[in-house]
């Protein structure tokens, strides 16, 4: 179940949905609705109505979900959204189990959230730290990212790791010629490095940056301006529109790209994470250039895929980048270890097996505790 997320998104729709489906359950899907959602078998998609405000899909949403969720008896609901949660225990009874998927670290998620008068951040963190102590007491946790492990101490750790794209395992970058283009996949937004992006034409003459992810157009003018006159070198696809995953695995595919970055500036939010982009990137082949947040810099030297700098430091970023330009060896040699990383252990299909082991030992449980 999800009211919020887009009905394909990657983790729910492509990963979970249809690894369970393949596994041989039936799954029924609630989200909103979506003329790309395909028809697979063993998937039924129950759509709910799109609302225009939060506050009406908080409240109207979360009622169509329930009372679509409930009239199916399932044997395990699994929802995606924090507005789900009275859902989720209304739904909660002896015959079945109930899991609340947690993509965020939702608390440091209200904090930082600019719309917000700060005062109320505080006081929206708090309520949401109270409904959850009171609502998730009788639900299995599905948390993914390790370090949610830390805030709730249970749970299954089932990691938000890419889907292997075969065309990405087959592409030989060796033989190519590496452009001076850099790429940023995902949604584009301040505290995921937008601006910080938008200003490496200034900070380095010879490269461009390409975006391709939602990007509100508020903020895409923005970073025009932040380019400080070299905005024809940014590039950005998705201003005000979802980019659905299959088009952001084509721009991959469309050039040699110089690296992946994920220049974000230090918040409590993203400091912890192991960003999907940095797989996604490796899975591509592409070397990763990244903030030097403690966790980010020993990924990177663990795999020895990419480069870690501080994203305030212009001359450490040009840097990164002239050296990724003048060693195109060392350039696809970090690519490449990042790749056999990705192929060899950090990818869903493992954690897909994780997945389908799970919800077969609760269903195994049941059976017997019956």
């Amino acid at each position: 179940m999800t009211t919020v997320h887009h009905p394909t998104d990657p983790r729910i729709y492509h990963k979970q949905c249809k690894s369970l489906a393949k596994a041989g359950f039936q799954v029924y899907y609630i989200a909103k609705d979506d003329e790309s959602l395909e028809d697979i078998e063993n998937i039924k998609h129950i759509p709910v109505k799109q609302y225009g405000n939060r506050i009406s899909r908080m409240i109207f949403g979360s009622i169509s979900a329930y009372r679509k969720a409930k009239k199916l008896k399932a044997d395990i609901y699994h929802f995606h959204d924090p507005e789900l949660m009275i859902v989720g225990a209304l739904l909660k009874n002896k015959h079945n189990t109930v899991i609340y998927d947690v993509h965020e670290d939702y608390v440091t998620s209200i904090l930082q959230k600019d719309y917000l008068p700060k005062f109320l951040r505080h006081i929206f963190a708090k309520v949401y730290t109270w409904m959850e102590k009171l609502f998730i007491t009788k639900m299995e946790l599905s948390l993914a990212e390790k370090y949610y492990y830390n805030l709730y101490k249970r749970g299954e750790l089932i990691l938000n790791y890419p889907l292997l794209n075969e065309n990405f395992l087959t592409k030989n970058r060796k033989k190519e010629k590496i452009e001076p283009k850099l790429l940023y996949t995902g949604n584009v937004t301040e505290d995921r490095g937008a601006l910080f992006h938008a200003e490496i034409p200034a900070i380095h003459n010879e490269v461009s940056v390409h975006f391709i992810g939602k990007c509100p157009k508020e903020l895409s003018e923005k970073m025009y301006n932040q380019a400080k006159g070299h905005e024809e070198r940014i590039h950005i696809e998705g201003i005000d529109r979802f980019v659905e995953k299959e088009d952001i695995d084509r721009k991959y595919e469309e050039r040699e790209w110089l690296a992946g970055i994920a220049l974000f500036p230090p918040t409590d939010h993203y400091m912890q994470k192991e960003l999907t982009k940095f797989f996604e990137y490796m899975n591509a082949g592409l070397p990763i250039i990244c903030s030097n947040f403690p966790v980010w810099q020993e990924f990177i030297e663990t795999y020895e895929c990419g480069i870690a700098v501080d994203p305030y430091d212009h001359v450490a970023i040009k840097q990164a980048i002239t050296y990724l330009l003048e060693h195109p060896d060392k350039a696809k040699q970090m690519g490449e270890k990042g790749r056999q990383a990705v192929m060899n252990e950090l990818n869903w299909q493992e954690e897909a097996k994780k997945l389908i082991s799970w919800y077969d030992k609760i269903l195994k449980n049941r059976t017997v505790s019956h």
